[in-house]
């Protein structure tokens, strides 16, 4: 295993009202390794931009442990943290609003977070960007005359002007056509090959089944994970390959600390369980989950 970016452990998020109480996260574990480049998907509800949040340090968790970059969020105070959201994570939403200043020119909008650290070469650095994200031809124009396609690939530049050691990406290409979209996931594995952590939220079928490790969230848990079969990783280019319905990825149920595994529900659809009650045997090695009463 190499360094570390991520480490979650046990994590727990609550959020509460007056009346009621509602438990987003319910003990999740994960690591992330530096240099990966990893999805997070699950229906909505089950935890996955509630955890990016907290990655991100724009929410604190209830209970567990979450170190990123060998920082504990749970320790950092208020100062440490806003230092932590500027040089340590960049984050990229999908309503690009919330980091985007319409009123003045994408170069200066991927100008503004470096001269709020303090860094030299800003210009150059902005520069850089913008050709990195194929559109130095608008380096002048005003972010409201941009489409919104142009738009979030500026947002990918504000968020990598400080040089991040995380990228984090909450659907990226979830207000996109299909066509931005690649491009967009073009961009980051660019960026994954030069060694930059990615870490994106994602809906879009296609852009997960392109990623080499997928985690699935259901419950405010890990339910399983998938892998990009070998075969398909120098293949991401290929306009022939459907790949919202191609199965590029192995599946694998995720095991927690205390024996227990989730199992995906079209399985258990398919034994037609009469209550919530399964027979396990070990056979050849192999653990086989029945129905009662099954041979």
């Amino acid at each position: 295993m190499g360094e570390i970016m991520v480490r979650a452990d046990g994590l727990v998020k609550i959020y509460k009202t007056k009346e009621t109480e509602v438990l987003a996260l319910q003990g999740l574990d994960l690591i992330v390794e530096e240099g990966e480049l990893t999805a997070l998907i699950g229906n909505s509800g089950s935890g996955k931009s509630t955890f990016l949040n907290m990655i991100g340090g724009l929410d604190r968790p209830s209970a567990g442990s979450l170190v990123v970059a060998d920082r504990n969020l749970f320790t950092l105070s208020e100062r440490e943290l806003v230092a932590y959201k500027r040089d340590t994570v960049g984050f990229i939403w999908q309503n690009n609003a919330r980091n985007l200043l319409p009123w003045m020119t994408a170069l200066e909008n991927i100008i503004l977070p470096m001269r709020l650290s303090g860094g030299k070469q800003k210009r150059e650095r902005a520069l850089e960007l913008l050709e990195r994200v194929g559109l130095s031809a608008k380096k002048h124009s005003l972010l409201n005359t941009l489409s919104g396609g142009e738009q979030q690939r500026i947002a990918i530049a504000i968020a990598l002007a400080n040089s991040p050691r995380l990228l984090l990406a909450d659907e990226p290409t979830g207000s996109v056509d299909s066509k931005t979209a690649d491009y967009i996931f073009h961009i980051f594995t660019e960026l994954n090959k030069e060694g930059q952590t990615i870490l994106i939220v994602t809906h879009d079928v296609a852009l997960s089944k392109k990623v080499r490790r997928v985690a699935a969230i259901r419950d405010g848990k890990i339910s399983s994970e998938r892998i990009l079969r070998e075969k398909y990783t120098d293949r991401l280019k290929e306009s022939t390959i459907d790949w919202r319905t191609e199965d590029t990825q192995e599946e694998y149920a995720i095991l927690d600390k205390a024996g227990r595994v989730q199992i995906p529900k079209e399985m258990l659809s398919g034994l037609q369980l009469p209550d919530n009650k399964v027979k396990l045997d070990m056979r050849d090695g192999k653990i086989v989950i029945s129905a009662p009463g099954q041979d």
